[in-house]
């Protein structure tokens, strides 16, 4: 797995029954807004679980992960629209 850029800063929005929603995520000192969550999943690596969040802005789709365990943020994947 290679992760583009570890720890980095999300906004999320939580609500009702552990819903977590980004709303916008900071790479190299740019922040970009999440127009619309595609899709989310989780799964566990050991004990640490973590929750995947497919999202898009106005110019390409990420991956944000969530660590559970020590609720940190990485961003895994970008894929140009």
């Amino acid at each position: 797995m290679h992760i583009l850029s570890p720890d980095i800063r999300v906004a999320v929005v939580f609500g009702p029954g552990m819903k977590i929603k980004p709303v916008w995520f900071d790479v190299n000192r740019k922040q970009h807004t999440i127009l619309q969550i595609t899709n989310s999943w989780r799964d566990k690596k050991g004990e640490t679980a973590f929750i995947h969040f497919l999202v898009t802005d106005e110019s390409a789709l990420y991956e944000l992960v969530y660590n559970m365990a020590d609720a940190s943020w990485r961003l895994e994947q970008i894929e140009a629209l």
